[in-house]
């Protein structure tokens, strides 16, 4: 994390500016990986692609080239100096939003949304070292809190949203984007602090682009699976090359002084235990926004706007619950609260595997289950974050914090992908819904898994 200099401090006195500008980068990436699960049958419908496995991948291109860059952007800023890299990556952001907004294609529209990602990847480093050299050092620990939370605020506003402007046009997604970016553009060329970068060594870009080959290998064995043949030699190839570009990744990045995932950061205090659950945990949130998104509007018919509605009141609750499990965290530790949340998540999934039916029924059958996971989420993902990079030394916690969201993005790639080779191609109304219950079974599990390994965790 590049050091506050008195040109900083100076800046300090905007700090309320340079949240507002940060904040709009940090939004827009994140309401681009949740408000897109609403548009999926919009985008579906206008092209033609009745196929998931090929759909899936406008959520999976983000979510994979966004978490493979994450750290070596936040280096590269460091590097380079933070300003100039947040405010290019927000330039692409916009130049990808704007080329989505014109995709003619599922795979045109695949392509921009890996733009998407290399500008989000840039911005979200970036934001954070931003944020902190324009605070004073006694309110940076509000600013970080605040800055979180503006994350998190892409999964509440996200489905909504997502379902207004898909009321007009599922390009209406992506074209919100342009005059939002672009003020915030104008102000932070003017307003953001310039804190230099430390010119030090280049960030590890081999690393990254075998997690991106790795990671997008396993997703298109999973995606193309029931197509394919689960034991054709495609799948087999594809999971080889899955399998051999982890420790190639490893072997690579051991001889990077920037590796993509630094070994020290393994080391803090449940750092790779917080990994591992934000993966996982990750996989079922994933996999339970698409779900439940598509059996609304698929399944029952309903509009886009409706259900984007239908399920903004779980991820409502979880800035509420947010605050509560702060004071949890105090009584039981972390570990216990973040399992808590893992198994209320499991539990709203199994409510709608047991009670979702052909007819419509949200009060009986939906609500229940999306306020459960509301308060699982809002248990487990911040003390998960929080958990994991309480143990960190200052300098290392933007690159702890990248290599957290890193794993959170993997997790939401994998439980799409997982959800993709589960639903397969019911032939009726009948196979649809038991495909969609073992969907949901599947994800309970998942979730549980999440829990046990939070149960590690040790207390501060």
């Amino acid at each position: 994390m590049t050091q506050l200099t008195s040109g900083d401090a100076r800046a300090g006195s905007h700090g309320g500016a340079v949240l507002a500008v940060v904040a709009v980068g940090i939004l827009l990436s994140s309401l681009d990986l949740f408000i897109v699960n609403v548009a999926l049958p919009s985008i579906a419908a206008d092209f033609g692609a009745g196929e998931l496995s090929g759909l899936s991948w406008v959520l999976n291109a983000y979510a994979i080239v966004f978490a493979a860059l994450l750290v070596p952007a936040g280096r590269l800023g460091d590097r380079s100096g933070n300003k100039a890299m947040f405010l290019t990556g927000l330039a692409v952001f916009l130049v990808g939003s704007g080329l989505c907004a014109t995709a003619g294609g599922v795979w045109p529209l695949v392509a921009f949304r890996a733009v998407q990602a290399v500008g989000g990847a840039m911005m979200i480093p970036s934001s954070l070292a931003l944020v902190l050299a324009a605070t004073a050092a006694q309110r940076r620990p509000a600013a970080v809190r605040l800055w979180v939370a503006f994350g998190g605020l892409g999964a509440v506003l996200g489905p909504v949203f997502g379902g207004l402007l898909v009321e007009l046009s599922w390009r209406w997604v992506f074209l919100v984007n342009l005059p939002i970016g672009v003020i915030a553009l104008y102000i932070g060329v003017r307003m953001l602090p310039n804190p230099p970068g430390d010119a030090g060594t280049l960030p590890d870009i081999a690393g990254a682009l075998l997690l991106i080959a790795s990671t997008a290998t396993v997703v298109t064995a999973l995606v193309k699976g029931n197509d394919w043949g689960w034991a054709s030699i495609d799948v087999v190839v594809l999971l080889g090359i899955a399998a051999l570009s982890v420790p190639l990744m490893v072997a690579v990045s051991a001889r990077r002084p920037n590796p993509v995932v630094d070994p020290a950061l393994l080391r803090a205090p449940n750092f790779a235990l917080m990994a591992v659950n934000a993966m996982l945990f990750n996989a079922a949130f994933g996999g339970m926004i698409l779900t439940v998104a598509l059996w609304m509007q698929t399944v029952w018919g309903w509009s886009a706007l409706r259900t984007g509605l239908a399920i903004a009141p779980g991820p409502l609750l979880v800035p509420v619950v947010a605050i509560l499990a702060g004071r949890l965290i105090a009584k039981v530790g972390a570990g216990v609260v973040i399992a808590v949340g893992g198994v209320a998540f499991a539990v709203g999934s199994t409510w709608w595997a047991a009670a979702v039916e052909l007819h419509a029924d949200y009060p009986g059958a939906i609500l229940g289950g999306m306020l459960v996971t509301g308060l699982g989420v809002g248990l487990a993902l911040p003390s998960a974050f929080a958990a994991g990079t309480s143990g960190l030394p200052p300098l290392r916690f933007a690159t702890g914090s990248a290599v957290l969201s890193m794993a959170r993005q993997i997790g939401l790639a994998l439980g799409v992908a997982v959800i993709v080779a589960v639903l397969g191609h019911p032939s009726n109304p009948a196979a649809t819904l038991d495909a969609f219950h073992q969907c949901w079974w599947v994800i309970a599990g998942i979730s549980v898994a999440s829990s046990v390994v939070a149960l590690g965790t040790k207390r501060a």
